[in-house]
């Protein structure tokens, strides 16, 4: 999956995790040392800048949209080889904006980055699914509720109305007694399952922390499974978090250690092999 470097998150539903899944994935990724940029495309209903704490008096893509601001301007660096374009949040902002000018945005930070993400708003209108056509691929996000799959189906039509490619399902909130198999509402769909997010109480818990998962938790099963995500779409390695201290002082929250080799540093390099073994042991949804 390594050919494509702009990546549109979508779901036809709004609420199953794709902003969640848009960070992680991103995050991941700069963690293995690639050069990330995240563009929060929800013009409308934006909600990027509140789950990374940023400052919401920055320029943001309303502006960039409008006119007023460069790209560079509204591009906030979040840590080391990740930045992000967060869209803002007021009315007045949004009706001033010019969606078509996203695909400007686009192509100025496929220059500088080698992964960018868009965080596509759900929904039907215009600014939804004009992401879906400008990316490389589509990563389409939903939970196995059906009113969500029912949704995501819709997407499906959008981007190929778009003339946008799917290039696979992502399934969030996963729990091991689901009703349908998790491969089955992939089949529902025509597209591959890429992997599935398991229902982890540690991604409310950085949502209002303002962190990753991944790095608000490294460890939780849902930390694990985004670190697999990201193997799967940059077809790499991805460094695994260091090990957990062995005083007690830490809980248990359910992941295992990687164990991939050691780095210089004294961090551990997970292999694609490692991260697959180690979300299979912290999750025990069938997939």
């Amino acid at each position: 999956m390594s050919e494509q470097t702009v990546y549109a998150i979508a779901s036809g539903k709004g609420g199953v995790g794709k902003t969640t899944t848009t960070v992680n994935l991103g995050t991941a990724l700069a963690q293995a040392g690639k050069r990330v940029a995240i563009v929060d495309a929800d013009i409308g209903m934006a909600n990027l800048a509140g789950f990374l704490s940023l400052d919401s008096d920055s320029a943001t893509l309303h502006d960039v949209l409008a006119g007023t601001a460069s790209v560079e301007d509204a591009t906030h660096r979040l840590a080391e080889n990740i930045v992000v374009v967060p869209s803002g949040t007021s009315l007045d902002g949004y009706a001033e904006t010019s969606p078509e000018g996203l695909g400007d945005v686009v192509s100025r930070l496929r220059e500088q980055a080698e992964f960018v993400f868009i965080d596509v708003g759900a929904g039907v209108s215009h600014e939804t699914v004009l992401p879906l056509g400008l990316a490389d691929a589509v990563l389409l996000v939903t939970t196995p509720e059906p009113a969500a799959v029912h949704d995501a189906k819709k997407t499906l039509e959008l981007t190929d109305r778009a003339g946008g490619t799917v290039e696979g399902l992502v399934i969030t909130r996963t729990r091991p007694e689901g009703d349908v198999p998790y491969d089955e509402i992939a089949s529902q769909l025509d597209v591959p399952l890429i992997t599935t997010i398991p229902d982890d109480p540690a991604v409310r818990e950085s949502v209002y922390a303002g962190t990753p998962l991944v790095v608000h938790k490294p460890h939780s099963p849902a930390s694990i499974a985004f670190r697999r995500l990201a193997v799967e779409v940059g077809d790499l390695d991805v460094p695994a978090p260091k090990q957990r201290p062995t005083d007690g002082n830490e809980a248990t929250d359910g992941g295992s250690d990687t164990g991939g080799e050691r780095d210089a540093d004294g961090s551990n390099t997970a292999s694609h092999d490692d991260v697959s073994s180690a979300i299979t042991e912290a999750e025990s949804d069938p997939r």
